[in-house]
């Protein structure tokens, strides 16, 4: 990290990468943590812990070194649904475009090929995609921003959320989610490994919820500025030379011997 002149406190993309990595990486040292995450992970609603628990991380990074522990799963719960209810508000158009334009391509391939249906479905599915990249850059500083102040409409302050991402840099935050979405493309290319990689996609996706967490936390803190007080003269004491009594600033003659102050 390094301190700016505006006071903002600037964290390199590679050190907060690497922090991430080590952070996460902790979670295998408890097997039993991460199978927890992992069987939670895969059942719906219930699921809304494993997303209460990357709040979790969220919350309490960078001041955390390691994981936190699974306690509290109400808790986890509430803020997972949270995170799912602020995620569906802000994807709701895209969503419907995606559905819309995935069912338009499957009702033209099966009964209209000739009507141009599959085109606009095509089309639609194209915008949905790209919209949900440019949403998702406000959507999950908002979602950080939210978990940070402990307060669901935080989720939707614009005028809070876009001035964290200004203080961080608009490229460099970007830029962070450039890198987040290729990993993430990376570790979903690896479902396909034949046989093993449902296996390996059922691991990661919690570990990577995780890297995200921590990430993110790391990349928003850098937005926060740091006071620094203007320096204040602190008044030196001042001592005769002769017989080292106190003295004040406008003494001309030391009070106790006489003499001249030097």
């Amino acid at each position: 990290m390094r301190l700016e002149a505006g006071g903002a406190v600037e964290m390199k993309l590679e050190d907060n990468l690497r922090d991430a990595y080590n952070y996460t990486a902790k979670l295998f040292k408890d097997i039993g943590r991460l199978a927890i995450l992992i069987v939670l992970n895969i059942i719906p609603i219930v699921n809304f812990i494993v997303s209460g628990y990357f709040a979790r991380v969220i919350k309490e990074s960078p001041r955390s070194d390691a994981p936190p522990p699974i306690e509290k799963y109400g808790e986890l719960w509430v803020e997972g649904a949270k995170i799912f209810i602020v995620t569906l508000v802000y994807m709701i158009v895209p969503i419907v475009l995606l559905s819309v334009g995935m069912a338009s391509a499957i009702v033209a391939g099966m009964f209209f090929p000739m009507a141009g249906l599959g085109v606009l479905g095509s089309i639609l599915v194209v915008i949905g995609l790209i919209l949900i990249f440019f949403i998702m850059i406000i959507a999950l500083m908002a979602i950080v921003h939210m978990v940070k102040t402990g307060r669901l409409g935080a989720a939707f302050d614009f005028n809070k959320i876009l001035s964290k991402i200004r203080a961080i840099g608009w490229a460099n935050y970007i830029i962070w989610i450039i890198v987040i979405f290729i990993i993430g493309l990376i570790l979903a290319g690896l479902s396909f490994i034949p046989y093993i990689g449902w296996l390996i996609s059922l691991i990661l996706s919690p570990v990577f919820m995780v890297f995200i967490g921590r990430s993110a936390s790391n990349i928003y803190e850098s937005s926060v500025t740091t006071s620094i007080a203007p320096s204040v003269a602190t008044p030196v004491a001042l001592f005769c030379g002769y017989c080292g009594n106190p003295l004040r600033p406008e003494d001309k003659f030391c009070g106790k011997c006489g003499r001249p102050v030097k």
